[in-house]
C-alpha cells in the first residue's frame, strides 16, 4: 500500500488553482469515465485511481499533480496563509483494519501505528503524526498533511475525497502534456542477435 517514491511538491502562486464548489454549494457532478481516461493518459495514470478533495482556505497545486505508486495520483493542496499541505496519493486496493495498522506512516515510517476507524475513514496516528486512509471503489486514497495542517483541515480532507468534476479534471490536469507520453522509435536496431544498437566503424576500426 505504501507509494514507492516521494515527488518533491514545488508550490508557487502561479500554478496554485483555486478549485470552486457548484452555485448551489453541493458536491460537484462527477466527470464522465472517458474525461477522465483521457487526460490520466497524458500522466500513465489509471484513471480508476483519479480522486480529488477541497478543504476551505487550501488551493490546489496544480504543478504538484502526478504519478504515484506506479498508477496512481498524487495531488497537494496549500494553505497559503499557513504554508499548510494536504496531499492526496492514490492507490489500488482498499484498506482493512490489519493493513491499516501494519502500513507505516507516509512521514514516519519507523512510528509505530494506531489505526482507528471512525464513520467510514480510517484515522492513522503515531509519533505525533496523522493520516487518513480513505476507500472509494476499489482504491485506497492516502491523506497526507505537512507543515502543521490542523487535523480538522485533515479530516475534511478525507471526508471530501471523490471523483472529480469535469472541471476538477482540467484543474487537476493543467500542467500535464498535451500528448501522451510514447516510446521513442529505434530505426537502428538489428533484427537478430542481441538487439544491440549498430555502431558503423570509422576509420581505422
Amino acid at each position: 500500500m505504501r507509494p514507492a517514491s516521494r515527488a518533491p511538491v514545488l508550490v508557487g502562486l502561479a500554478a496554485v488553482v483555486s478549485l470552486t464548489l457548484t452555485a448551489c454549494g453541493g458536491t460537484p457532478i462527477p466527470a464522465d469515465s472517458a474525461s477522465i481516461a483521457e487526460k490520466a493518459a497524458l500522466l500513465d495514470i489509471d484513471p480508476a485511481l483519479v480522486f480529488t478533495t477541497q478543504v476551505e482556505g487550501y488551493d490546489l497545486a496544480s504543478q504538484s499533480v502526478g504519478p504515484a505508486n506506479d498508477d496512481g495520483l498524487s495531488a497537494t493542496w496549500v494553505d497559503e496563509q499557513t504554508a499548510a499541505m494536504i496531499t492526496i496519493r492514490t492507490s489500488p486496493g482498499e484498506p482493512d483494519a490489519a493493513g491499516c495498522a501494519a502500513t507505516p506512516l507516509w512521514d514516519l515510517p519507523d512510528a509505530a501505528v494506531t489505526c482507528t476507524e471512525e464513520s467510514g475513514l480510517w484515522h492513522r496516528e503515531g509519533g505525533g503524526a496523522h493520516e487518513f486512509l480513505v476507500a472509494r471503489d476499489g482504491a485506497t486514497i492516502w491523506v497526507i498533511g505537512a507543515n502543521g495542517t490542523p487535523l480538522d483541515d485533515l479530516r475534511r480532507a478525507a471526508e471530501a475525497v471523490r471523483v472529480p468534476s469535469d472541471a476538477e479534471v482540467e484543474a487537476l490536469f493543467a500542467d500535464a502534456p498535451t500528448e501522451p507520453h510514447t516510446p521513442v522509435e529505434r530505426g537502428d536496431l538489428p533484427e537478430n542477435g542481441d538487439g544491440a544498437p549498430i555502431q558503423p566503424s570509422g576509420p581505422g576500426g
